[in-house]
Formats: C-alpha cells, structure tokens, sequence
C-alpha cells in the first residue's frame, strides 16, 4: 500500500497521508515517503500550489503511530523525531503556498504539519490539539515554535499545557485555522483558495512568502532588504511583462511561471 498518494489539478499538488485505518498515523516509513514526495513538488515549476490532506473522512493525521512507538527503542523514537522534523522543515520551507485541508482529527504531529502550512482550512467537524503533554512528552515536530509564532505566547501556552482539544470553529476563533467549511466543500473550497491565489504571478507568489516568512525572523531592516531582493527576482520575469501588457490591454494576464 502507498503510504504516500498525491495528485494534479491545474498546478495544485493534492498530497494524500494514506494510512486511513491508523488514522493517517505517521511511522518511519510514511516519513520516508512523504520526504520523497516533498521533494519532488519543491523542484516542479508546473506546481504552483500545494494542499495536503488525509485519506478518509475521519482523521486528518493523530501524529505520531503509538502502536508502532510502544515496541521502538530510544535510538528509534530519536531516528522518527529527527525524521518528522526534517519532513515537516521542508513543508514549511517549500517555495509554493501551502494549504492543510484538515478532513478530521488533527493531534499531535498532524497538528503540526497543518502548523507547518501557510494555510489551514477545516470541516466544520474537525477536531484538532497539540495533545501530547498528555502523554507526557511535548510537541517536537515544531509545535511549540510554530504555534506562539501564529496566534501568541500566552494562547500556545494554555493549549500546549492544558493538551486542550479544539473543535474546528473555536480554533478559527483563535486564529489557528483560515477558514471552517462544510466536509462536502473542504477539498473544493481548498482548491478554489488556491486558484485566488494563482491568479496571479506564480513567481511573485513564490517570492512574497519568502520574504513574509524569512523576514519574520530577522530585525525590520533586514526584513526590509529581504523583500527588495525578492521584488528584484521579479523584475526580469516574462510574467511581470505580460502583466504590463494585459493591463495596457485590459485583459487577463496569462502567466506561465517564467
């Protein structure tokens, strides 16, 4: 069985965590797998967005698969953490926007790869928490710096140490989610946010997000010199062209990532 699915609609990568009746668990071999796939999106130029979902209606991913850990050594729980970490570095740093189409629970490290999205969108019955204090451990694929970087110290700290669960509207309220839809309208509505976004130019998308997100960890003045050379990678593009063009003739622009 693929661990791993994915497929294509118009310049969308729909990556699919497909281990539905482990609730989309991750064990070593799934990391393997979903690194691989991450690493065939990140060098296409024809895939200009990314959405990642679980199979099944009912889990997005409860993290890390504790049937498998309870028989792993040390050594082997060290060896799935650096591995998780690794993966879920690469989804936060690929150069396309990133979209988690939360489908169900998302515990533990499936909150954290939502976390590692720009974007997060739920069914309105999704359920999800960074739970694992409860199991005497914490987050460690990221949660606890990802988290207070998106909706504050003091809110991350009462839903890491509380292992507080949240249904779908109460984690848009707290700023964790972009948007709560109906299951039916989650893949649809996923899909149509990123056709809003590749409306425009793929490269100037590609170049915004790197300057957002490395700026956010730097001084202003750096974060500034940042954002000029990702305004100058634009400048010699063929779509930065045809935008001019389009806009003197009051059309569409046709962009071709180039």
């Amino acid at each position: 069985m693929e661990h791993i699915l994915s497929e294509v609609k118009n310049h969308v990568a729909i990556i699919t965590l497909n281990r539905e009746a482990s609730l989309n668990a991750f064990h070593y071999d799934m990391l393997v797998a979903l690194q691989q796939k991450i690493e065939e999106v990140r060098i296409n130029n024809e895939l200009h967005a990314v959405i990642f979902t679980g199979s099944g209606e009912k889990s997005f991913s409860v993290g890390a698969d504790l049937k498998e850990r309870k028989n792993l050594t040390t050594g082997q729980v060290l060896r799935n953490l650096n591995k998780i970490n690794e993966v879920f570095t690469m989804i936060d740093q690929l150069p396309q926007p990133t979209i988690a189409a939360i489908n169900g629970f998302a515990f533990g490290g499936g909150m954290e790869l939502a976390l590692a999205c720009d974007f997060r969108i739920a069914a309105e019955e999704a359920l999800m928490g960074l739970t694992e204090t409860s199991l005497a451990i914490i987050p460690g694929a990221g949660g606890t710096q990802r988290l207070p970087r998106l909706i504050g110290q003091a809110k991350a700290l009462e839903l890491i140490l509380t292992a507080r669960r949240l249904h779908a509207k109460e984690a848009l309220s707290y700023g964790i989610l972009t948007r709560v839809v109906e299951r039916q309208q989650l893949l649809s509505e996923c899909l149509a946010f990123a056709d809003r976004m590749l409306a425009n130019g793929p490269i100037a998308l590609q170049q915004a997000k790197f300057a957002v997100k490395q700026g956010m960890n730097v001084d202003l003045n750096t974060g500034l010199q940042l954002e000029r050379k990702a305004y100058e990678v634009t400048l010699p593009t063929e779509d930065r062209m045809e935008a001019l063009q389009a806009f003197s003739e009051k059309r569409k622009p046709l962009f071709k990532g180039k």
